[in-house]
């Protein structure tokens, strides 16, 4: 007899390897992500987390291993395409075209999959944004640019967010806001995977943490369990 379960796999990441020329900087990855969840990557400075997304969508030198995507295979998929699977990047250096306005920016990338939020709606969920909409993108403070770089991602009907940083260097009212978007997106059904150095924003918003070091996973905890390993994270991460 099947058993059925709640949770479909949407992501799922199996040895992979990934290599700048000759560098080789991840080491056989393997990691798993639940529709409508959101899951971290810890660590600390070059410990792979960052070059994990990027591997998602092909931005790496050389990738090797599996990266499934909602049941299909996408490690030998260009980048260009990868968005067409209902993958968004929201990097860390937030790309903003400075000579375009808000709004111009927010619909400069084409819609690559049904479901995508109505500007109307990413004005809601962004009141900033809507507050700057003339406004060209040298004007925007660092946390307005954020929350652009997020609702652009969320216009063109991607599914999966891969989200990296995206508090650093953020005032504290907008890291609040941040974490309500997410919280809100998870309730929406996205699905989530985030590079954080700011555990405190990122601890209650994940499901499961996936800690990092030297480009290999060398620790899984579960949102259940987070309390009880609190102290080797502390040790870990130095946080």
């Amino acid at each position: 007899m099947t058993i059925s379960t709640s949770k479909t796999e949407y992501l799922r990441i199996t040895d992979l390897h990934a290599y700048y020329g000759e560098s080789h900087i991840l080491h056989g990855v393997d990691l798993k992500v639940n529709k409508g969840e959101c899951v971290t990557l810890l660590g600390r400075n070059g410990s792979g987390r960052s070059t994990t997304l990027k591997s998602i969508m092909g931005l790496v030198g050389r990738r090797t291993g599996s990266i499934m995507l909602n049941g299909t295979e996408i490690i030998n998929v260009p980048t260009h395409k990868i968005a067409h699977y209902g993958v968004g990047f929201c990097p860390e250096e937030r790309a903003i075209f400075s000579s375009l306005s808000t709004e111009e920016n927010l619909m400069l990338p084409p819609t690559v999959a049904s479901g995508g939020m109505t500007v109307e709606e990413l004005y809601e969920m962004f009141p900033n944004l809507k507050e700057r909409r003339n406004s060209p993108g040298t004007k925007l403070s660092g946390g307005e640019q954020q929350m652009l770089a997020m609702a652009r991602i969320l216009r063109t009907g991607a599914r999966l967010l891969l989200l990296d940083e995206i508090t650093e260097g953020l005032a504290p009212v907008i890291v609040k806001k941040l974490g309500e978007v997410i919280t809100e997106l998870k309730q929406r059904g996205y699905t989530i995977v985030l590079v954080e150095q700011n555990f405190r924003f990122a601890a209650p918003l994940a499901d499961r943490h996936y800690v990092l070091e030297h480009g290999e996973i060398i620790e899984t905890i579960e949102k259940d369990d987070l309390q009880s390993k609190m102290s080797w994270l502390h040790q870990t991460l130095g946080v």
